[in-house]
């Protein structure tokens, strides 16, 4: 009982900043965080600063943990028959769906599953993937929604790390899985049991390694069940691995409180009214679908599920369902706009798109804008709950020509209603930099939908909370009115010559060139220069361009020492949330050897 409380959440948030003020197995008091130096905790955050005040009492009257799971109940009765998730032919009513995660979370607890518990899942956007977002948690345990396109070598590390007791695994996925407990088993590893998510008649019958199948397993659990509400909004509520960009992925761990407020933050950038229609093209795996699993329950939406993303079946979906709000990385956008015409459908009502994951080129703005789509830009990590800030459009811009409007929209912003605080600090000195849109920091974030930290690893959590701030590993300016704009991650940052050379504005001109379609810039080591910009680059179906020609085009639009001096066609390798691999880049410049 209490597993993940117990063997790791001790070491997840003791650090030398931070001191683990109780943690009371018998009476739930798992922990509340106070700071060593004072700047947290001080006054009315101590447990019980309110008792100063006579007449005062906090009683159950006035005081629930804050949980995404009130918002499925609240769905349940204000929107109990308007459609909830729409998937195919299958379609489900608010009221339906409340139902089956009470009978989820029935199951689970009926095998064992109890406080603290971690449940996995591999399996892309569909019905099992959504209700797993609440029956968990319902059931008390934590979630941990693994990344769909690992292979079974890596599944079966963040197995064992997750200490995973359960694993749902879609049916397309399911030899993936088996890998995975094969490898456990060679180490010697408690697998997790294995449930399969089916999908029509011809799918694999259970057998003693899939011993559960979805549909029927949920139907041995009772909708009588009594849900068991966090006894703290700090408890855990899932944990998710970051897509292991630059290394080894790390266990980010979410609290309810930190889940319910950063759901209702999004819901507010996303400007999602009531009863909006979603359509997933964010994989719900990656923060959650960037906490709109919950949101999209708190407005009494409905959710169109895609197994796969398409440009056609996006434009399909949107034609079909009236959907009026979806979300994607750049990625996403880019195979929308370079569709093909047969893949395009007209929209007849504006559609808002959220992009986040890394920053858009100006140019693919402006086309989806002429595709019909309402596009806002979001930023923040996995640590960050997804997103943590938003750049909010300002009147002056409408008359501002197209192409420039674009270059503001590609800005990161500011915070959102969640977070306390998003700053550029001197990593060194901690010092602020200064609004001129030219001085270069690194992103800082401190508020309430900051991670709880890196489960299992203390010392990246220290690090990641060094001086009281999150610290993002990204760099970016300020602008005078105080928006702020990433310009690349810490370790993608070009030196040549003793010059700083930002990858994103190298790319940016790539991108507008008409001819590509995808492009990454890395640093190449150069015996004089110490390194020089090199282009990964593909090119459009169609177009066909030398290397020569797209160096002289940048250096028509950049300084010369920031044009890439090395260019390379090829595939661009991507996680599944789309984000570029570039230390696969960098390892494949590294090998090229100096230029000079």
């Amino acid at each position: 009982m209490h597993r993940f409380l117990q063997s790791s959440f001790t070491r997840l948030v003791t650090s030398r900043t931070y001191l683990l003020h109780s943690f009371v197995v018998p009476s739930y008091r798992y922990f509340s965080l106070f700071a060593a130096d004072g700047d947290v905790g001080d006054g009315g955050d101590a447990p019980q600063a309110w008792k100063s005040m006579e007449g005062l009492r906090r009683c159950s009257a006035n005081h629930v943990p804050l949980s995404p799971i009130s918002f499925l109940e609240r769905a349940a009765k204000v929107y109990r028959d308007r459609t909830s998730l729409v998937y195919g032919c299958r379609n489900f009513t608010w009221n339906q769906t409340h139902q089956r995660c009470l009978k989820l979370a029935s199951a689970l607890s009926q095998i064992g599953i109890s406080r603290g518990d971690v449940v996995s899942t591999l399996a892309p956007n569909v019905p099992a993937m959504y209700e797993l977002h609440f029956a968990v948690p319902m059931a008390g345990a934590v979630l941990c929604t693994l990344n769909s396109r690992l292979d079974s070598a890596m599944v079966s590390v963040l197995l064992a790390h997750s200490e995973a007791t359960i694993l749902f695994v879609d049916h397309g996925l399911l030899e993936i899985a088996r890998g995975a407990l094969d490898l456990l088993a060679k180490t010697n590893t408690k697998p997790p049991i294995l449930v399969l998510i089916s999908e029509g008649d011809d799918d694999p019958s259970p057998t003693s390694i899939v011993p559960y199948e979805y549909e029927s397993f949920l139907e041995t659990g009772h909708i009588e069940f009594e849900i068991k509400r966090p006894k703290s909004e700090w408890d855990p509520i899932s944990v998710n691995y970051t897509s292991g960009t630059t290394s080894r992925p790390k266990g980010v761990v979410y609290s309810h409180r930190g889940a319910y407020l950063n759901t209702i933050a999004t819901l507010f950038l996303h400007g999602m009214q009531s009863m909006p229609v979603y359509l997933w093209t964010v994989p719900m795996f990656h923060c959650n679908g960037w906490c709109l699993t919950w949101g999209v329950a708190a407005q009494g939406g409905t959710n169109i599920c895609m197994k796969n993303v398409s440009p056609s079946k996006i434009f399909e979906n949107i034609a079909l369902h009236n959907v009026t709000h979806m979300g994607g990385a750049p990625t996403v956008l880019n195979m929308i706009v370079n569709s093909s015409v047969r893949e395009q459908k007209p929209i007849s009502h504006k559609v808002v798109i959220c992009t986040g994951g890394s920053p858009p080129p100006p140019q693919i703005l402006l086309r989806m804008e002429e595709l019909g789509f309402s596009v806002t830009h979001l930023y923040g990590l996995t640590e960050t709950y997804g997103p943590g800030t938003f750049c909010v459009l300002k009147p002056e811009w409408e008359s501002l020509p197209p192409e420039e409007q674009s270059k503001f929209k590609a800005r990161q912003g500011m915070q959102h209603l969640g977070l306390q605080d998003v700053e550029i600090l001197d990593p060194v000195t901690m010092e602020k930099v200064p609004a001129d849109g030219k001085t270069m920091g690194e992103v800082m974030f401190r508020g309430n939908t900051v991670m709880s930290g890196y489960f299992k690893d203390s010392k990246a959590t220290e690090e990641a909370f060094k001086g009281g701030w999150f610290h993002s590993g990204d760099l970016a300016v300020k602008h005078p009115d105080g928006y702020i704009e990433v310009k690349d991650r810490l370790k993608d940052i070009i030196i040549s010559g003793g010059e700083n050379i930002s990858t994103i504005q190298v790319e940016t001109v790539l991108y507008s060139h008409p001819a590509v379609l995808e492009a990454a810039v890395v640093a190449r080591p150069d015996n004089h220069w110490g390194q020089t910009p090199c282009a990964f680059v593909k090119l459009k179906e169609g177009f066909n361009i030398d290397a020569q020609e797209l160096i002289l085009f940048c250096r028509g639009h950049l300084p010369h020492y920031m044009a890439p001096k090395t260019v390379i066609f090829e595939e661009l390798p991507r996680t599944s949330t789309g984000k570029i691999q570039k230390y696969i880049l960098r390892e494949k410049a590294k090998a090229l050897g100096s230029l000079s």
